[in-house]
């Protein structure tokens, strides 16, 4: 069983920065942060395959958010940049063995574990 356990959520004003960290018990293949927003259905941002770096965005967050990770930490991040009001959401950190591609990791089946969550509120 791996646990992951993320932080470093709150409120900031538009255009402003965060860093979100989620910690885990063990390491997996790929590790990922997906975001839900009120009303609406659970979305992927960022992943990292935990043994090359390789990462990918969404769309959405490309060239403002930056997934990272330090191995000794047993640690994942989620650098932030140039928030906006539409990137307020409950913030997800999930983690699978699984094989992922660059056009499935976006799929939640795919991610066995899950984090707790943390909020992230950007007002305008």
């Amino acid at each position: 069983q791996v646990q992951l356990v993320e932080s470093g959520g709150g409120s900031v004003q538009a255009g402003g920065s965060l860093r979100l960290s989620c910690v885990y018990s063990a390491s997996t293949n790929y590790m990922a942060w997906f975001r839900q927003a009120p009303g609406k259905e659970r979305e992927g941002s960022a992943t990292i395959y935990t043994g090359s770096g390789y990462t990918a965005y969404a769309d959405s967050v490309k060239g403002r958010f930056t997934i990272s990770q330090d191995k000794a930490k047993n640690t994942v991040y989620l650098r932030m940049n140039s928030l906006q009001p539409e990137d307020t959401a409950t913030y997800y950190c999930a983690a699978t063995f699984s094989a992922i591609s660059s056009r499935n990791w976006k799929s939640e089946g795919l991610y066995k574990y899950w984090g707790q969550g943390t909020q992230v509120t950007v007002s305008s």
